[in-house]
């Protein structure tokens, strides 16, 4: 468990409310969309603007004014108070990539377009960058807390409106029939992804209550599983080593090379990995692999893995708004309806990739701010990571693993991926704030291990 220390008092403020709001948007999104899961892909073939019932146009404004309010109140505190910047080089780098990516180009772009709701990123990002100590626990348990809940809320409605939130007809997964889980998230892989970042924050925040956190646990990865998103498979594993890595330190690859000190840790691994091969190979030679294999690429989704689900195209249109102004790009409206059915690809409503996307999107310079960012986020999360338990680093390297097919770090409206975006910044911010007051003593702050 973290140790809280006495004299750091919670926050009474709003922010840690914003990020329960934008999980609590998603989901009321989806209820009152009314949709059919296993009608998704027929759905992305649709350029024409969903109609949004009022009621959600309400909940939005409310949202917003609530993200707003939370802004403004973390950041009078901070200079009423006077207190120091957490990290000044992090809070520098975020406007330096929200003016490259969205001031710049609502500009000077190829289409420009200025509107009230591109402040919404600037205001909420900025104060995350102010957070310390005192708001941490608040915003990482309540983060935490929203998204299991999101999760829950998802099981729950499998027997009241199963299209909702399950694909019924999903037939590419490892177990075939088995129907592919969304919950009250846009898309299964969304929910996969916010499936792994739960559980990461469980790992380095867990319950108090031990029947509590196993439950987590369980919900958390049979969410992951029923999502069937290899890439957030993927993700999970490469964070969890990487969170292993940083709690371990050189003692894991010590037992695991030792057999006297490792208790049976590097034979339990050693027989995993065999077990793997194993299985692979019995696949390949009895499983009639190749025929499957064959299946698999003449279906629809086998198509779109060969063309990377048409991210050719999409980065070829992509690299075109580019050559047409190499400065300022296209402008933050590209991938709207209007663009999408000028380019013949009503599911192209992003470049699937995020340097792609800031190139098209905003020129020669957002991509220079996105890699100036880019890589301050990662040298921050590689000093914090001790200091966080690991939760800087496997936060940055989930965003980066999905900025390869997605758009996490897009600075337009609120959704999931402003969520997980700010999380970081929040985790950084903090432990910055730690080690400033840490400093005189002589130590730093951090998380402590779940037992």
């Amino acid at each position: 468990m973290m140790k809280k220390p006495a004299a750091h008092k919670p926050s009474s403020g709003l922010l840690p409310l914003v990020f329960q709001a934008i999980i609590f948007f998603v989901a009321v999104s989806i209820l009152a969309s009314g949709r059919d899961l296993t009608q998704l892909y027929v759905q992305l073939e649709s350029v024409a603007e969903p109609t949004r019932p009022t009621v959600i146009a309400w909940v939005q404004r409310g949202i917003s004014l609530l993200l707003l309010l939370a802004s403004a109140e973390q950041i009078a505190n901070h200079f009423s108070l006077g207190r120091r910047t957490p990290s000044v080089i992090l809070l520098l780098s975020f406007l330096l990539y929200w003016l490259g990516t969205v001031g710049i180009p609502a500009v000077f772009g190829t289409h420009p377009a200025i509107s009230h709701d591109l402040i919404y990123s600037l205001a909420i990002g900025t104060a995350a960058c102010l957070v310390g100590i005192q708001e941490r626990d608040r915003i990482l348990d309540g983060a935490r807390n929203a998204l299991f809940v999101l999760m829950l809320a998802g099981v729950l409605f499998i027997p009241i409106n199963i299209r909702l939130v399950l694909d019924v007809g999903y037939s590419q997964g490892l177990i075939p029939g088995l129907p592919r889980f969304g919950g009250l998230t846009p898309h299964p892989v969304t929910q996969g992804m916010l499936a792994q970042i739960a559980l990461l924050l469980l790992w380095c925040r867990p319950f108090q209550r031990r029947w509590l956190n196993r439950c987590a646990w369980a919900l958390g990865l049979g969410v992951l599983f029923l999502a069937q998103s290899k890439t957030a498979w993927l993700a999970f594993l490469v964070c969890a080593s990487c969170m292993l890595a940083v709690r371990q330190g050189g003692g894991f690859w010590q037992r695991m090379s030792d057999p006297r000190r490792g208790g049976g840790l590097g034979v339990l691994v050693c027989l995993g990995v065999i077990a793997v091969v194993l299985a692979a190979g019995t696949w390949i030679l009895v499983g009639n692999a190749s025929g499957q294999l064959d299946d698999f690429l003449g279906s629809r989704e086998g198509a779109e893995l060969m063309s990377m689900t048409g991210r050719d195209r999409i980065w070829e249109a992509a690299l075109e708004e580019w050559r047409n102004n190499p400065m300022f790009g296209y402008g933050l409206t590209i991938w709207d309806n209007v663009y999408r059915a000028s380019i013949g690809m009503p599911q192209a409503t992003h470049a699937h990739n995020q340097f792609m996307d800031d190139l098209a999107r905003s020129g020669s310079v957002g991509a220079g701010a996105l890699v100036i960012y880019a890589s301050v986020l990662l040298v921050l999360s590689l000093r914090y990571a001790r200091a966080t338990g690991g939760l800087s680093l496997v936060l940055w390297v989930a965003i980066a693993l999905q900025s390869i097919a997605e758009v996490p770090l897009r600075l337009i409206g609120y959704g999931t991926e402003l969520f997980n975006h700010l999380l970081l910044l929040v985790t950084l911010a903090s432990a910055a704030s730690a080690e400033r007051r840490a400093a005189p003593a002589g130590r730093t702050m951090r998380y402590g291990v779940a037992s």
